[in-house]
C-alpha cells in the first residue's frame, strides 16, 4: 500500500499481531489497515504505533481495540471509533463485525453473512456461482456492504443495487472492503425500498437478479408473491434468479424454503431449484 493512506481501519485480527511483536520487543511490524487486504509496515516505540505520515495509535487504544471482538474501529488523529449506526429510520442497530476475511454487518444483533466455516467474501462467492454465467444487466435487490455488487460488477456490463437504509452505506463508507461500491463505474447505488422501487423498472431489463434480503421477520414483503411477479416481469427471457434464504438445514430455514419455492413457482418462474452450498434457491424465467 502506498503511504498516502486514505482511512485506517483496524480489529483485533490486526491489533493482536501488534501486541505480539511488542511483547518479542521488536522495532517494526508488519499489519493493515484496510481490514486483511493488504499490509504495511509500521515502527512500535513505547508510545505506540506508528503509522505511515506521523499516525500514532497508542498502546491503550491497541488494547481497547484487542480487547473488542465484535467491532471494527476507524482511526482518527489516533483515537479509535466503533465502526457503528442507530438507524432512526429503521430503528434498527448496524455495527461492522471484523471476521479473519471480509466484514459482516451486523443488524440489531443478527449476522448479514454466514461466517461458520466461511466468510462473507466467500459466502457471497457462492451466491453469484449459483446463478452462473453474469452478463449484462444485473439487478442486486439489498445492497448491504455491496459485496454482491462488488463481484457481480467483474462480469456484469452494469449492476444497479438497493439500500433500503442510508445508514447502512454509512457503515460500507468506512468498510475497506466495499470501497469499489462507490468507485466503480459499473455500479449505481438507489436509496430505497425494493418493494417499491421494483415497479419504475421496465419490462425485462435484467439478465440476472440477485436477492438477498434481510430475514423473513425484517422484510416480510421481499418475500411474498407480489413482489416475485415483479421479479419476474423486470427479468429477461431465460434471465436466471438467485434468492438467498439461509440454512436449508434449519427448521426455519426448511419451512421457509418450502414457501419461496411455492411463491416463485406462482409468480411464472421454472427451474426453481435449491442451492444449498448458497443457502438459497435459483429460478429461471
Amino acid at each position: 500500500m502506498p503511504h498516502n493512506i486514505d482511512k485506517i481501519v483496524l480489529s483485533h485480527y490486526q491489533t493482536r499481531a501488534l501486541l505480539h511483536a511488542r511483547q518479542q520487543q521488536q522495532s517494526s511490524a508488519t499489519t493493515s489497515v484496510d481490514l486483511g487486504q493488504s499490509g504495511i509496515e509500521v515502527t512500535l516505540d513505547e508510545a505506540g504505533v506508528h503509522f505511515p505520515e506521523d499516525g500514532l495509535l497508542s498502546w491503550d487504544a491497541v488494547d481497547q481495540i484487542n480487547e473488542s471482538q465484535n467491532n471494527c474501529f476507524l482511526i482518527r488523529e489516533g483515537v479509535p471509533y466503533k465502526i457503528q449506526q442507530f438507524s432512526e429510520f429503521t430503528n434498527r442497530y448496524y455495527s461492522l463485525m471484523p471476521t479473519e476475511g471480509a466484514p459482516t454487518l451486523l443488524i440489531s444483533g443478527t449476522l448479514m453473512h454466514r461466517i461458520k466455516g466461511t466468510d462473507p467474501w466467500q459466502d457471497t462467492t457462492e451466491k453469484i456461482h449459483a446463478v452462473g454465467s453474469i452478463s449484462g444487466e444485473v439487478l442486486d435487490t439489498a445492497t448491504g456492504l455491496g459485496y454482491t455488487s462488488i463481484l457481480a460488477a467483474r462480469h456484469a456490463a452494469h449492476v444497479t443495487t438497493i439500500e433500503l437504509d442510508p445508514a447502512v452505506l454509512e457503515i460500507a463508507r468506512l468498510n475497506p472492503w466495499s470501497d469499489p461500491l462507490f468507485s466503480s463505474p459499473h455500479i449505481t447505488s438507489r436509496i430505497g425500498d425494493s418493494g417499491e422501487l421494483i415497479d419504475a423498472f421496465a419490462d425485462e431489463s435484467f439478465h440476472a437478479i440477485l436477492h438477498d434480503p434481510p430475514v423473513i421477520s425484517l422484510a416480510g414483503h421481499l418475500y411474498g408473491r407480489e413482489f416475485y411477479t415483479e421479479l419476474y416481469r423486470t427479468l429477461r427471457p431465460n434471465g436466471r434468479l438467485f434468492h438467498y434464504i439461509g440454512d436449508p438445514e434449519s427448521a426455519s430455514g426448511s419451512t421457509t424454503t418450502r414457501g419461496v419455492i411455492r411463491r416463485l413457482q406462482d409468480a411464472g418462474f421454472r427451474q426453481v431449484r435449491q442451492a444449498p452450498a448458497a443457502f438459497g434457491v435459483v429460478a429461471t424465467k
